[in-house]
């Protein structure tokens, strides 16, 4: 029995009691996983370096822009314009009236006497019918008088026949001719106000097309200055709620040209020197043109004397205000049109650095940097021209300072502050 007692005491000390808390007061397996996968993450960001604001080095960029060939070889100046006008006209009505209608926009070409606006009539018809009516009075009264004056030259008539005939006396012969002079007199007067009626007639028939707001030349609309409804006057009044203008209309035909020389080198111009013009809206097309006049004055503010340059060729490209570069050429030089050569890109002198190895720029390539080699040409200005290397488009680091020099290198990480 006592042995029996022992053996079941020892299975009693084997048994496992699943209630109690493990000594040590977790799970092992559970601590292990979160520090293998906390010690991961370490592991990760201090290899990779996960890139922050605060570690980017801050630069100014640029882009490099296309750039063409200029006649710099062929030229004896060059100076900067803009495109201007000739013939241009904002145009008003002649007197102050509402305007009733509109018939052109912005951009529409019109041709000369197209009718543009028209402004209310009813005054100025109301005051052409009152015209016809006095001079259709006018006409029945001289029409009463050749009546008055024929019996009045009968009356005449049988007078001297009784006086003849000492039937009638000297004083009634001279009433009788008097009166027939009365009414001659008369009737001319009368002529003379049909003549006045008339010229009344056509003053008020001018005014009412005067409300008829025509083309003064062929041209292009650039403006639109009135609408419906609105006042429109000659000249200014009632504030800012009377226009001067229904719309401007600009001769495309008398596109030229005005450029200010500088006084010093005014002497390398001449009427009809060839020039080349260079639009900055297209600065891969060149076109002919040549001097037309040097104004004969100089402004002495600027120090510089007017030139007009007319183009030879008319190009729809070519729009008033246009900003250009001019290139006064020699006799000898061909200014003909057509696309310049592609001679590179233009990018700012300090964006461009030098070393052992030769000028080279830093390429920016979304948050880094790539170092390039380059070939440059002339510098223009604060630019340089870049004939290889660098394509049109890209951008590079603007400021390259000694400082920055030293922080960055090929691959380094940058944050473009433009």
């Amino acid at each position: 029995m006592s042995e029996t007692t022992d053996k079941k005491a020892l299975l009693n000390e084997l048994r496992i009691d699943r209630g109690a808390a493990p000594e040590g007061g977790g799970k092992p397996l559970k601590w292990f996983v979160l520090l293998a996968f906390a010690g991961g993450v370490g592991f990760v960001l201090w290899f990779f370096e996960f890139p922050t604001d605060d570690n980017l080095l801050p630069v100014s960029t640029a882009i490099a822009r296309a750039s063409t060939a200029t006649a710099s070889g062929n030229s004896v100046l060059d100076a900067t314009g803009y495109v201007v006008a000739r013939r241009q006209a904002t145009v008003s009505s002649k007197a102050t009236g509402k305007v009733v209608e509109v018939m052109i926009e912005e951009g529409v070409l019109v041709e000369k006497d197209q009718l543009l606006a028209r402004l209310d009539d009813s005054i100025p018809r109301a005051q052409l019918e009152l015209a016809e009516s006095r001079l259709k009075a006018t006409e029945h009264g001289l029409d009463e008088l050749r009546v008055n004056l024929r019996q009045a030259r009968l009356n005449l008539d049988r007078t001297k026949e009784l006086a003849d005939r000492n039937l009638a006396s000297q004083a009634d012969l001279d009433r009788d001719s008097l009166s027939v002079d009365a009414l001659i007199a008369r009737f001319e007067r009368f002529r003379q106000d049909i003549v006045v009626a008339e010229r009344s007639l056509a003053v008020q028939r001018q005014l009412l097309s005067d409300m008829k707001i025509r083309a003064p030349f062929a041209g292009v609309v650039i403006a639109k200055a009135a609408q419906p409804g609105e006042m429109i006057s000659p000249v200014s009044a009632g504030g800012g709620f009377t226009r001067t203008g229904i719309c401007t209309i600009v001769d495309m035909s008398s596109l030229e040209v005005e450029v200010d020389v500088n006084e010093s080198y005014i002497n390398r111009v001449h009427a009809g020197q060839p020039v080349q013009i260079t639009l900055n809206a297209y600065p891969d097309y060149h076109f002919p043109a040549e001097v037309i006049a040097i104004i004969p004055a100089a402004d002495r503010n600027k120090a510089t004397v007017r030139v007009r340059v007319g183009f030879l060729e008319r190009d729809e490209r070519v729009l008033p205000d246009m900003g250009v570069r001019v290139a006064f050429l020699n006799e000898q030089a061909e200014a003909g049109p057509g696309p310049a050569p592609f001679t590179g890109v233009l990018v700012p002198g300090r964006s461009v650095a030098e070393d052992e190895v030769g000028p080279f720029v830093f390429v920016v390539d979304e948050d880094r940097v790539r170092r390039r080699t380059v070939e440059l040409g002339e510098r223009e200005g604060p630019r340089v021209r870049v004939l290889s290397g660098l394509d049109n488009g890209e951008w590079v680091v603007a400021e390259l300072s000694g400082e920055l020099l030293a922080s960055l290198s090929d691959g380094s990480r940058i944050m473009p502050v433009n």
